[in-house]
Order: C-alpha cells, then sequence, then structure tokens
C-alpha cells in the first residue's frame, strides 16, 4: 500500500488540476430553429440561436487525506505497548566503532565504520560476502535501490555510491559540507550537514536543497516517513520535521535517552532511537507523545551508535561500536 500511495501521489495531483481547470466540463450545444423561417422579410434579425451551456464532470475525486482517513480506519496500527522483539541472530561485522548499518534485500547486511575507512556487507548468516575498501572516510550508508547504496564520509564533503553486484565504488559525489547521517527517498539522499543543518541532493543531478538550518553534530542521524523526516542531535533531542523545517514535534528526555544517534521508522510511523550514553534502543509513538524502552545493557548494548528498521521484513538491526551486532524480528 505504501508504494501504491507513492506511485499515485503525482497522478493525483495531476487529476485534480484537471478537475479544477474545467477543462473536463462537458459542453453541449443545440440549435433551436426559427419556427417562422418560412415567413423570411427584411426584418427577420437571425435564423436561430445557438447555446453553450457547461456542466460540471461526472467523474469524483477522492482527497489524499480522505483515503488517508480510510487508510487509518481500514488498517490496524501497532501500539507501541504491544511491540515485542525477538532475537533472531548476534552478529560480529569485525569492525570497529561501527557508525552506519542498514539491512539489504537478500537478508544481507552491510556496516560502515568511520575509524575503519571500509565497508562490511554480510550474508544472511552472518558471514562475510565482501568488504570494500580505500574509499575514504564511512559513516553512515543507505540502500539506494538497483543493487546500490550510499555512504557518507562524517569528515570530509563526499558521499560515495556503492555497486553491491561490482563490489565497487562507481561515482563520488562533492557537497558543500562534512555529512553524517543518511536517509534515502524518491532519488534524493537526505543527510545531517552539520552547520548547515538537514539537506537533502538529487542523485540525478545533484542539486542541493536545504530543508533546514538547525546546527548539529557530527553524530546526528535522519530518517524519512511519508513527508516527514526525524533526526537526532547532540542537545539529547529527537526532532520530527516536515520537508519544508517546519518543526512538529520534539522529544527530549535525559531520563529516558541520552545522546540519541541511529534513527529508524517503522511502517506505522513510530520511530526507533539507539541512545548511545543510555546504552538502550527507545521507540518513541508517531506524535511524539509516548515512549517506551525496547532493549538495554542487559540485552548487550554498550554505547550504541547505529541501528536500522526494514520495513519490508519488520526487522530491527542495532549494532554497537566494538564488532557486535543484533538482529530482531519486530512483532
Amino acid at each position: 500500500m505504501k508504494d501504491i500511495e507513492k506511485n499515485i501521489a503525482g497522478e493525483e495531483i495531476f487529476i485534480q488540476l484537471i478537475a479544477t481547470s474545467d477543462s473536463t466540463n462537458q459542453v453541449n450545444i443545440s440549435c433551436q430553429i426559427n419556427k417562422y423561417l418560412q415567413q423570411i422579410t427584411a426584418t427577420m434579425q437571425k435564423f436561430g440561436e445557438i447555446n453553450v451551456s457547461s456542466d460540471p464532470c461526472d467523474f469524483t475525486i477522492q482527497k489524499r487525506k480522505d483515503r488517508q482517513a480510510q487508510i487509518m480506519v481500514t488498517l490496524p496500527t501497532r501500539d507501541i505497548d504491544n511491540l515485542t522483539l525477538t532475537l533472531q541472530k548476534r552478529i560480529k561485522p569485525k569492525l570497529s566503532n561501527i557508525s552506519g548499518c542498514s539491512l539489504l534485500p537478500g537478508d544481507r547486511m552491510v556496516f560502515s565504520s568511520d575509524i575503519d575507512n571500509k565497508l562490511t556487507v554480510l550474508k544472511s548468516d552472518g558471514s562475510t560476502d565482501f568488504e570494500i575498501k580505500n574509499i575514504g572516510r564511512t559513516f553512515d550508508v543507505v540502500f539506494i535501490g538497483d543493487d546500490s547504496i550510499a555512504v557518507t564520509s562524517g569528515e570530509s564533503n563526499q558521499i560515495n555510491i556503492i555497486d553491491l553486484k561490482k563490489k565497487s565504488k562507481t561515482k563520488s559525489i562533492k557537497v558543500d559540507s562534512y555529512n553524517g547521517g543518511v536517509a534515502y527517498k524518491d532519488g534524493y539522499l537526505i543527510y545531517c550537514a552539520r552547520e548547515k543543518g538537514i539537506q537533502m541532493i538529487s542523485l540525478n543531478d545533484e542539486t542541493i536543497t536545504n530543508v533546514n538550518n538547525t546546527k548539529l553534530s557530527g553524530l546526528a542521524y535522519v530518517t524519512t516517513f511519508g513527508d516527514k523526516l526525524f533526526y537526532t542531535n547532540c542537545n539529547d533531542s529527537v526532532t520530527c520535521c516536515d520537508y519544508h523545517g517546519h518543526i512538529l514535534w520534539t522529544f527530549c528526555d535525559k531520563s529516558v535517552v541520552r545522546s540519541p544517534q541511529g534513527v529508524s521508522v517503522d511502517n506505522d510511523g513510530n520511530v526507533y532511537v539507539v541512545g548511545c550514553n543510555t546504552s538502550n534502543v527507545v521507540v518513541i509513538s508517531a506524535d511524539g507523545q509516548h515512549y517506551r524502552q525496547l532493549l538495554s545493557s542487559e540485552d548487550g548494548l554498550s554505547f550504541a551508535w547505529a541501528l536500522h528498521y526494514d520495513t519490508s521484513t519488520n526487522e530491527l538491526l542495532v549494532s554497537n561500536p566494538s564488532n557486535e551486532a543484533f538482529l530482531y524480528d519486530v512483532k
């Protein structure tokens, strides 16, 4: 349903424009012949009248908000109090200072390290598929389709594109800032640009757009869901905003999560955040009003940075910096 909603969004705008432009109105043309036509005289001014009328079209437009409301009614959402996590496996990526992780199609996983400056792709059983070295600094990683991933650099202005089939770098994109946490949506990379806030870059023509100007730390992460963005910052906050930078809500409770870093979202808009200094994973409701701790140091977390929720499999990948990660099934 998410794929359908994304595909029809543009068509919906086009149909709305048609409906409001009157270009689809039915035009009726009729001619009424003067009954005195046989008595044509010099005083007769016309043979008849042509009448043009405009009737509204007979198809109906369902607004997106109405459709979303119906979806909300027909599809049950998951209450964060009812979420259960089941550990599937513990993973050893053979990396130090893991700063990024992501689940890939085919049950593979990718991890990045901002110290080792390399990527490690693992098979579904946790064994090494391949490594990519000598691509410069690596910080966060995100799948962008077409068997490719994008890798931010943290301490440079470069974002690398990696082809998973060729197992090599295919492109380097220069941006105008250091870049940290990254997300992908509809042909755009959305990344944390430190002093410049949240930025978007088109993978088509590499144009850069500023979403907001909130100064972010070098350990800020970002994710996206629908028309919303969620990002973490060093002031112990998790913020939800739209693509114009308007803040919708901010969650900040140091007794719950400190130094939030990796952030991801499930199919219901619930926000998963890993707290580095609290060594925990907290889920925040879609409206930012409620929270629940899901994992803690008792589950093996130790100053964890990276986290990724796969909406296609409902799996949660969480990684400690020191060569240990955990894969959970979320119900």
